[in-house]
């Protein structure tokens, strides 16, 4: 069997149809380790850090965290 290595990244902002997401992924061998990240329609951002060799099988990490919007102030308007 060949040796197998990778590395592959996407990311994804699309304003208009609220899609925003992101995936980085590699592989050296027999072993991948990738991150994938997607933004919610509720505003949390969900990111899922992973990992898989022959010794440990298929890890996973997920978070979930609110994303934080900034919200301008209103500008004052002196009449």
């Amino acid at each position: 069997m060949a040796y197998t290595k990778y590395a592959y990244e996407y990311k994804v902002e699309d304003a208009h149809m609220g899609n925003k997401k992101y995936q980085h992924e590699t592989r050296d061998g027999d072993v991948v380790k990738g991150v994938y990240s997607l933004h919610e329609a509720d505003g949390t951002i969900g990111t899922d850090h992973y990992s898989a060799d022959k010794h440990s099988g298929f890890n996973t990490e997920v978070r979930r965290e609110v994303a934080t919007h900034h919200v301008p102030e209103s500008p004052f308007y002196h009449h």
